[in-house]
């Protein structure tokens, strides 16, 4: 379920449904973009669909002035552009750009773990235990929007005790670049079971206190994920 301080968006009949912005908890340009962010990383707008102004605006229930305004900081993050007179869609990445994109994902997550594994105490540790029991079980769900939101849960507590906020946003950026492949990948039945095993290894050795074995179990971990990601696509 998404933070009440976020507008939701759904997928309704097969047809993109932005859910219209009525709570008035963070600045409207935020929750534009939060909404439609979280339209691209759970698949309801795909690499290369249109965003359509009018369509928008009847959908969140928001001026197009407003939507302007957070269409520009998207566009200025690389996640929509502008495809000659078309106007804005959301951005296709390359694989070249995608494998770079985990490459820097796991020097990142890496140094997250290391510093949330020096700095946990004993309570935020339990806390880290209850997250990862549900992450697990999400994982052994199968479903994308279950692991999707529990590993969401999962990397915004490392970044707090790792007092990493700049990494947090990196991190929700780059996996946003990359959605369309993660969401193949994260679905596949041996990436989950494989994914299990990692994230076992990775909590025994924050257990442990172990930050350069957490580091290196971090970094494996998205590393197996880009492999998973990158594979091409088997026809059926």
């Amino acid at each position: 379920m998404v933070s009440a301080k976020y507008t939701k968006v759904k997928s309704m009949n097969s047809n993109k449904i932005l859910v219209p912005i009525r709570v008035e908890t963070a600045p409207l340009r935020s929750k534009i973009i939060e909404s439609i962010r979280y339209a691209i990383e759970h698949g309801i707008l795909k690499p290369g669909d249109r965003l359509i102004e009018k369509d928008l605006c009847d959908q969140l229930e928001v001026s197009r002035t407003s939507l302007r305004e957070a269409l520009r900081e998207l566009e200025a993050e690389e996640i929509v552009a502008k495809v000659s007179a078309r106007g804005l869609t959301v951005v296709k990445i390359s694989l070249h750009d995608a494998a770079n994109i985990y490459r820097i994902r796991a020097q990142i997550e890496a140094l997250i773990f290391k510093q949330f594994t020096e700095n946990v105490t004993d309570e935020q540790l339990l806390a880290l235990e209850t997250i990862f029991v549900d992450l697990i079980a999400a994982y052994s769900q199968g479903t994308f929007l279950a692991i999707s939101q529990a590993k969401e849960r999962w990397h915004t507590h490392i970044c707090e005790i790792a007092q990493n906020s700049i990494a947090r946003n990196l991190l929700s950026r780059l996996t946003l670049r990359t959605a369309q492949l993660r969401n193949r990948s994260v679905v596949r039945k041996e990436r989950q079971s494989q994914s299990i095993i990692e994230l076992h290894a990775l909590m025994g050795a924050i257990k442990n206190r172990d930050a350069a074995a957490a580091a290196d179990a971090a970094q494996r971990h998205v590393m197996s994920a880009s492999a998973s990601a990158l594979m091409p696509v088997t026809p059926e």
